[in-house]
């Protein structure tokens, strides 16, 4: 299993950093990875936990990723090589973990467990995630690991316990793995059940209070900065009503539900469409048998799923938040697939129905990688010609101890090293009450001196509008996918002037009258 999963994810390296490298070399596929990247370049070659050094600051939501990059930087790697060779790492564990909880769960026909560490390393968001440079299947990894553990009583609900309170440090989101071990537990150990529930709660409070300490030396609160700034950037999306948050975030595309602000992606988009039926079926199995426990990981995805979609109900970049349960349920989702698959069966309709599905199942899992490294490959090109080329523009053409007002801050931060402003309120949480607000932010930047604004002009029509940008990347990749270039914009306190003018003008008048 551990070799069909290796092999598999060397293939899958192969295929998606030639998809890179064809359109633009390699890179990552979204900012925020180059947010990580400078925090673990300033904590390996200065020692500091700062994104503008000499600045500590609370700006990564996954702490240890970080800090594991950055031994990258300490040991003086190429940040690509380090990074890549981490996430792919990820994948083949991932895939091995989830063929090792398949056999536990399904033992009759565990011989085949090896085509789930096969069929992992080919779901493309996946493989996306594998080469993106964020920590999304550190959290996959952790959460087969505990459904593993738990599922097949392999270690004592202690280490359980240790590692959800670790997964806190690589995103919060892991501490909603607790439902795992609870219900377990609740359904499983009754006798043992108060002497159990203490030590899964020491376990978990062992690494969890020093990350909650250690958020609060950072920034005063308990949580890292993106917590609130995604919730208070995205808060609008929160009056749609919930159902369609619920069926967005799993991957329904949200025109077809009348939510034209949702971009399509989520799990389902891809070949867990063919493999749904599946998941269905061991649900149904379960419930009828009434082994309740083994529903437990579903649970999991749905707790997980609605959380997004109450509190942060966005689908951008593939639905990239919603890519941790994806292992989850095409475990879940194969096992009911061999429940009614028999490709030697007496019954000619049986065979040749079973046969059709595998193939299916086969066609639609290369189909879909094969579509997700030419994604992957746009995704670096638009990141690359857009923010890169914007963040080498800056450190060419403006003073060094200028001040940008950025959004997004992850390159610019890693290659201009600039005093920054950071509009998404990850790392001036200062911004974050009056994100959305652009009157309030062009105060802010007259306020803090601010002598550039760094955007897409649709993110942002007030403070761009009217204003002519001194740079702009004229790139092709941004404008063929439906979006726009980023443009540099000179800002001085005179930007808003002529509605203060009239503001003072009026003043005036009132008194002479």
């Amino acid at each position: 299993m551990l070799l069909a999963a290796t092999v598999t994810t060397l293939l899958t390296a192969v295929v998606y950093l030639a998809a890179s490298k064809r359109t633009s070399g390699i890179g990552f596929p979204l900012d925020d990875a180059w947010i990580h990247q400078t925090y673990a370049r300033n904590l390996g070659e200065l020692g500091e936990w700062a994104f503008i050094p000499g600045t500590a600051s609370a700006g990564s939501t996954a702490p240890l990723w970080s800090a594991w990059i950055s031994l990258g930087y300490f040991v003086q790697l190429d940040p690509f090589v380090w990074t890549h060779i981490a996430g792919l790492a990820l994948l083949a564990l991932s895939a091995w973990l989830a063929a090792r909880w398949y056999a536990v769960r399904f033992p009759e026909r565990k011989h085949l467990a090896w085509v789930m560490a096969i069929l992992m390393p080919l779901e493309w968001h996946l493989a996306w995630a594998s080469l993106s440079g964020m920590e999304t299947l550190a959290l996959a990894a952790i959460a087969l690991l505990c459904f593993y553990w738990l599922e097949g009583r392999r270690v004592g609900i202690l280490v359980v316990g240790l590692v959800i309170g670790l997964g806190v440090w690589i995103r919060p989101d892991a501490l909603t793995l607790m439902i795992a071990p609870i219900g377990y537990l609740a359904l499983r150990d009754r006798e043992k059940r108060l002497r159990e529930w203490l030590r899964l709660g020491f376990g978990i409070a062992v690494p969890f209070v020093p990350y909650l300490a250690f958020q609060r030396w950072l920034s005063g609160e308990l949580w890292p900065n993106t917590f609130f700034a995604k919730q208070a950037e995205y808060a609008a999306l929160r009056e749609l009503p919930l159902a369609v948050r619920l069926l967005t975030q799993a991957g329904i595309p949200g025109e077809w539900l009348g939510a034209t602000g949702l971009q399509t992606g989520g799990p389902i988009i891809g070949v867990l469409i063919v493999l749904l039926p599946g998941l269905i079926i061991s649900i149904q199995h379960y419930s009828r048998s009434r082994q309740w426990a083994q529903l437990i990981p579903l649970v999991w995805v749905g707790l997980y799923l609605a959380i997004y979609a109450i509190r942060l109900p966005v689908t951008y970049q593939h639905g990239r938040y919603a890519i941790p349960v994806i292992p989850v349920l095409l475990v879940l989702s194969f096992e009911g697939m061999l429940r009614r698959i028999w490709l030697r069966s007496q019954v000619a309709r049986t065979r040749i129905l079973s046969r059709a599905w595998v193939l299916l199942v086969a066609i639609s899992s290369l189909t879909f990688w094969l579509i997700g490294a030419g994604a992957y490959g746009r995704d670096v090109a638009i990141i690359q010609s857009e923010m890169v080329t914007t963040a080498r523009w800056i450190e060419d053409n403006t003073p060094s101890d200028a001040v940008v007002a950025a959004h997004d801050i992850g390159a610019i931060g890693y290659f201009a090293n600039r005093e920054l402003i950071d509009l998404a309120g990850l790392i001036s949480p200062e911004v974050i009450p009056i994100i959305r607000d652009e009157s309030a932010l062009a105060r802010h930047l007259d306020d803090s001196g601010a002598e550039y604004l760094v955007t897409f002009p649709g993110w942002y029509p007030e403070l761009t509008a009217g204003k002519s940008p001194i740079f702009a990347t004229g790139a092709l990749h941004s404008p063929a996918a439906g979006g726009e270039n980023m443009a540099v914009y000179a800002w001085n306190r005179s930007s808003f002037a002529p509605c203060a003018g009239c503001a003072i003008l009026a003043a005036i008048l009132a008194r002479e009258g």
